[in-house]
């Protein structure tokens, strides 16, 4: 089954250990074992959806639960986040997770930022340095604002969250590992994606820029936004990521930001077999 775990929940972390080595390992081209977990597949608004009396907001079936859109990537005893939604909290609950060594950010919408204060109890590890967030120049600037009372703020009685924005103006190199941002346009902004080693996780795009297409090239896995099968001014539907799959010849296609117009079960059946509905919990073992 190409979807299996490499490991179970309960399983803990590995110690950091040697990051020299790990590094040395990537320089010389040798494989190195990551896990990509899906902390949320869900459209902005979450499914099931508030209000809202649909099937698939009233299915008993646990992949038709979708929180909001993020992953996590597990390497060499580290932890990064690609983006916070407002659901951190229940994800980080659910996946047990204990430490992050790093977040990237594709854009400042809601639902993939309003998760940063979570961050707090998981950021004090960090000390005296801080926990890096990297964001587009422009992102970075939104966050500063958005979020004042974390990073401009003088505020003497602690509990604020040890953080530091970091902009990002090319590939960003995390613990060895290459993270190298994908352009994408999302109904009239320009967003990241990201591609690392044989994976690459593009969400909430309307479009990828003919430019973007050769970073896709010899991918094992490739997340793709697919919100619907209707058409949306700033989301991709199933077709539209069905041919970008089949124009990058991606070993193994997956779909996030899914809205309650979707039930899992039903739409994988009419999927190939190498593409699937991604789903809150599903992790992937991948080369980075």
């Amino acid at each position: 089954m190409p979807w299996r775990a490499r490991r179970s929940r309960e399983q803990p972390l590995e110690p950091a250990g040697d990051d020299t080595l790990f590094e040395k390992s990537i320089t010389e081209g040798q494989s190195v074992k990551a896990t990509l977990t899906v902390l949320g597949s869900g459209t902005s608004m979450g499914v099931p959806t508030l209000g809202c009396d649909c099937a698939v907001c009233h299915s008993s079936d646990p992949h038709d639960r979708r929180t909001r859109p993020s992953i996590m990537l597990e390497y060499a005893g580290k932890v990064v986040l690609i983006d916070t939604s407002p659901d951190f909290y229940i994800q980080a609950i659910r996946e047990k997770i204990t430490r992050v060594d790093a977040v990237l950010y594709t854009h400042t919408h809601a639902d993939h930022i309003l998760g940063i204060d979570d961050l707090r109890p998981l950021s004090y590890a960090h000390k005296p340095k801080r926990l890096p967030l990297y964001a587009r120049p422009d992102a970075a600037a939104f966050l500063r604002r958005m979020f004042s009372y974390i990073f401009d703020a003088d505020y003497k009685y602690g509990g604020l969250p040890h953080l530091e924005l970091r902009p990002i103006d090319g590939p960003v190199e995390l613990f060895g590992a290459q993270f190298e941002p994908v352009r994408l346009i999302h109904g009239e902004a320009e967003i990241y994606g990201f591609r690392f080693g044989s994976a690459a996780y593009l969400t909430d795009h309307s479009e990828i820029p003919e430019a973007s297409f050769h970073q896709l090239e010899g991918l094992d896995i490739l997340f793709l936004d697919a919100l619907r099968h209707k058409p949306h001014p700033t989301h991709s539907t199933v077709e539209n990521s069905l041919r970008i799959i089949e124009r990058v010849k991606a070993k193994r296609g997956f779909f996030t930001h899914i809205c309650h117009d979707l039930p899992h079960e039903a739409t994988n059946a009419t999927l190939p077999k190498h593409v699937r509905l991604a789903y809150d919990g599903l992790k992937l073992e991948f080369d980075i």
